[in-house]
């Protein structure tokens, strides 16, 4: 690595860091006002242990020998001490992506869980689903090779985590909050935000780091794909925000601030797999499509019945299918549409299903084992009087009189 490359690389890996507050903020604005500290905790709390797992295991579990290896040993280099300048720099890079895929998921469960459990519940997780997971998707495994195993032409493409991060994440997200139950109340309207501007500023924090998201690992290309990364993060997650936006005119009368926002997390999520094998112009429409699809999928937990509070079943499961599977057909050269054949749809299909079905059973089980040991969820009279003093002994706008 040069210079250029290890300062890019350090970049890259703030800006990622950067998501996870950025994550804390957005969900953290949802809520109701007595429940931010909560839910900002359960971010910064995935923060610490994720990063202390990473660097003890996860970083050896990441990188498989042989294809069809589960994870890589984890005792491998526990503390990474042999590892050279190099490998230090790109696992400092690869631990903020198992950060924020954890924190995503604690949106699911908002207003309603403990924060002892969530952090048990973030590092098994870690574990047995991120830390494989990684592995198969970028670090040698099957997901990585499944083309060649096929006698297919081509490889599955995820290029910056639409499996590995939103996928895994949402599935998890859907089994938590199954697992869990309703909030007290629950209801389609029932539940404000209570800060909107800070829904925003999460939202910015996020598209800002989300440019080290997609386009960090080129430092590993020469940079050789950075600027189609930068412009299709840009335009796909752009026309998300009008997608979304036309259908809440169109739906409830009136465009909202939190929907744009929702809108940019969706195009953000979609484009994440696809940002460097899609021309400007399928990322603007993935874009689109995406901000309608997500848009009238968060509608689905009210039909459905299920209690995942902050939309990321429908922002970051539903953005990270279609993103994947959307470059079964639009892919550069290999796509079904654009001078491939259907060898990319088909193992953009397998991986998509292959993470959400072992991310959801993993995450369903230790929900549940947690549930019926030590407790998941809050007490029903903490619940009504507020998570942040049952939980934390803390508020989050406190009034002081002089």
């Amino acid at each position: 690595m040069g210079t250029g490359e290890i300062a890019w690389a350090l970049t890259a890996t703030a800006l990622v860091l950067f998501m996870t507050p950025g994550v804390a903020f957005f969900y953290g604005g949802l809520v109701k006002a007595k429940s931010v500290v909560s839910m900002m905790m359960m971010s910064f709390g995935a923060l610490g242990l994720i990063t202390v797992l990473w660097i003890l295991f996860g970083a050896n579990m990441s990188a498989v020998n042989g294809v069809w290896d589960f994870a890589g040993n984890p005792f491998s280099d526990i503390g990474l001490g042999s590892a050279d300048n190099e490998a230090l720099i790109g696992s400092a890079y690869g631990a903020t992506f198992a950060i924020i895929t954890v924190a995503l998921i604690s949106g699911a469960i908002a207003d309603r869980a403990k924060f002892g459990s969530w952090l048990l519940f973030a590092g098994l997780f870690a574990l047995l689903v991120y830390f494989p997971v990684a592995a198969w998707v970028w670090g040698g495994g099957w997901i990585l090779n499944l083309g060649t195993s096929l006698g297919l032409s081509t490889e599955v493409i995820d290029y910056a985590g639409g499996t590995a991060v939103h996928i895994n994440a949402g599935a998890a997200a859907l089994a938590l909050a199954l697992v869990l139950g309703k909030r007290i109340g629950f209801a389609k309207g029932i539940s404000k935000p209570h800060n909107v501007p800070l829904v925003l500023l999460g939202a910015a924090i996020l598209w800002f780091g989300w440019f080290g998201f997609n386009a960090g690992a080129e430092w590993a290309n020469g940079l050789a794909n950075v600027g189609l990364i930068v412009i299709n993060t840009l335009g796909a997650t752009a026309a998300a925000i009008i997608g979304w936006i036309v259908v809440e005119k169109f739906k409830d009368g009136k465009p909202t601030s939190v929907g744009a926002a929702s809108g940019a997390v969706a195009g953000l999520v979609a484009i994440t797999p696809a940002c460097a094998n899609l021309t400007p112009g399928w990322a603007l429409l993935l874009g689109v499509v995406t901000g309608i699809v997500c848009a009238l999928a968060v509608e689905l937990k009210f039909k459905l019945g299920f209690d995942d509070s902050l939309d990321v079943v429908g922002i970051h499961l539903v953005g990270g299918l279609i993103g994947t599977i959307y470059l079964g057909f639009f892919a550069t050269s290999t796509g079904l549409f654009v001078g491939g054949n259907i060898d990319q749809l088909i193992v953009q299909v397998i991986a998509a299903l292959a993470v959400m079905i072992y991310s959801f059973v993993v995450a369903w089980i230790i929900g549940f084992a947690i549930q019926k040991t030590i407790g998941f969820r809050i007490k029903d009279e903490d619940e009504i009087a507020g998570v942040d003093t049952a939980v934390h002994g803390e508020e989050g706008y406190a009034l002081i009189e002089n």
